[in-house]
């Protein structure tokens, strides 16, 4: 070996070390939002945006409409595994996120962009030990869940009395405390069940009547605006995965995080916009509340209600719930 480098230093040869490869991390998305939606089609530009900036060193699968993992799996999915980044609602694993539940309370959201903001930074203040075996992307938020009907219109507080509303977490609380009868389920399931009558109606953002062809199949928006409450949307990632990448890229990937929390968050107040359009459009009926105090009294008990839970769960559900208003109120 020596002689073989003598005669190459005699003959004025050159010798360069070749740049290591580096490795390629392909990565298995999984969202249950359709393809056509407009938060999955983000997704799928974060997707594009992480193999533009990792230089193809990250290349990912897509898997929208809940193909890899449904819903209310897309959490274990990650952490099991199944799949290495999903996208689903908090909401649908009830009780097992007990601080961020307090984003989803009813606390009179006006829009997607500051219910965003709000979930994000009660993460970032109180870093809950539900997540410790993902690592979180970021969240997003809807804007103002409120009540849409089928053939029932809702405008007092009494009218609500006896209807079956589909509802998840934190708003089937809502659905209750209003007086109707909470169903749980996820939004893929909800079309056909207001359709067959199985339900009257939901709590959502008005962006489903567009999103979710909701405006199809209900009658009547109710502008229940002082109880407003919102659903948290992750994206996680499985811890190991994100272990595996480089540390160069696991910082771009946290800089279009940030970027991609704040366009989440403005894409729901856009789509809501779109989706009061196409209500309008199908025939539907906008109905002002009649008593709107007698609905936030109503409401009111379960911020006492998320306090006492958290609280049992030896977290701090004062500090809590203040800093999530705190925070709202600052938007």
């Amino acid at each position: 070996m020596k002689r073989c480098m003598m005669l190459m230093v005699l003959l004025g040869v050159v010798c360069t070390a070749m740049p290591a490869m580096a490795e390629t991390v392909t990565l298995r998305y999984s969202n249950f939002f359709p393809p056509t939606h407009v938060q999955s089609k983000l997704a799928e530009e974060w997707c594009r945006e992480v193999v533009k900036r990792t230089n193809g060193e990250v290349q990912i699968e897509y898997y929208p409409g809940g193909t890899l993992t449904k819903a209310q799996q897309c959490f274990d999915g990650v952490e099991q595994g199944m799949s290495d980044i999903g996208l689903s609602a908090l909401a649908y694993s009830r009780g097992r996120f007990p601080v961020m539940a307090a984003v989803d309370l009813p606390l009179g959201y006006k829009s997607g962009a500051a219910a965003t903001a709000v979930a994000n930074a009660v993460y970032e203040k109180f870093r809950p030990k539900a997540f410790r075996n993902v690592q979180v992307m970021y969240f997003h938020a809807h804007g103002p869940g409120i009540l849409h009907t089928a053939k029932v219109p809702v405008k007092r507080l009494s009218d609500i009395k006896g209807l079956k509303l589909r509802a998840t977490g934190n708003s089937g609380k809502l659905v209750q405390a209003l007086g109707g009868t909470p169903v749980g389920m996820s939004m893929p399931d909800s079309y056909q069940a207001i359709q067959k009558g199985v339900v009257n109606g939901g709590m959502y953002p008005v962006e489903t009547n567009k999103g979710w062809k909701m405006a199809e199949v209900v009658d009547y928006m109710t502008e229940t605006y002082p109880v407003a409450y919102t659903t948290t949307f992750f994206v996680v990632m499985n811890r190991d995965k994100w272990n595996e990448l480089s540390d160069e890229n696991r910082r771009v990937i946290t800089e279009i995080n940030g970027e991609w929390a704040a366009r989440h968050g403005q894409a729901w107040d856009e789509s809501d916009k779109v989706g009061m359009a196409c209500f309008l459009e199908n025939g539907g009926t906008v109905i002002p509340l009649a008593d709107p105090e007698a609905w936030k009294a109503a409401a009111a008990p379960m911020l006492e209600e998320y306090v006492d839970m958290a609280n049992k769960k030896r977290l701090d559900g004062r500090a809590i719930l203040d800093f999530t208003l705190q925070t709202l109120q600052a938007q």
